[in-house]
């Protein structure tokens, strides 16, 4: 019984010094001010919710596959596409929500994109059906804006190589 509690409860990620951990959180809240000064500036509703873990992500987690450019702009993009045509098709159906992130999930899958902030995109829409074509200018800025920062902040010390080598071959 102890051996399988301790399966739930054990710390899967490496320690690693402070001061990396102050540089991730700092590079998040300043990543999301980025963003919200950008969403001030133009009237968009750039500080959504996926964004929230997307710099979780590119700061606290830059080696991951999943917190790569690539996937950053190809999960969002294809989550946005399925779930802006969604909506605007069946607005108010919860289940198609579901569906959609559903569907969202399978094709960042395919084509090896997977960005889990993005699955949260077809609720966004779904919240929203008549102002969801935003979506995509919206993503796009704060997209790059943070994956940006992400680039820069990762060559202060202690430097983080972002984005991850390609594999030899």
């Amino acid at each position: 019984m102890r051996h399988h509690l301790h399966r739930f409860t054990a710390r899967h990620e490496p320690v690693i010094p402070l001061a990396s951990h102050l540089k991730s959180g700092a590079g998040a809240a300043l990543g999301l001010a980025l963003v919200g000064l950008l969403a001030h500036l133009t009237g968009w509703p750039l500080l959504i919710a996926p964004l929230g873990a997307t710099v979780v992500l590119l700061f606290g987690h830059p080696a991951s596959p999943l917190a790569q450019p690539a996937n950053v702009f190809g999960g969002y993009l294809l989550a946005t596409i399925l779930a802006v045509g969604t909506a605007m098709a069946f607005p108010g159906l919860w289940w198609v929500a579901s569906l959609t992130v559903g569907l969202a999930l399978a094709g960042m899958l395919a084509l090896r994109v997977t960005h889990p902030p993005a699955g949260a995109v077809p609720l966004v829409a779904m919240a929203a059906p008549q102002d969801c074509v935003i979506l995509f200018p919206a993503l796009l800025m704060a997209s790059v804006s943070l994956v940006a920062l992400a680039v820069a902040l990762h060559r202060l010390p202690p430097q983080v190589s972002y984005p991850r080598p390609l594999p030899p071959g």
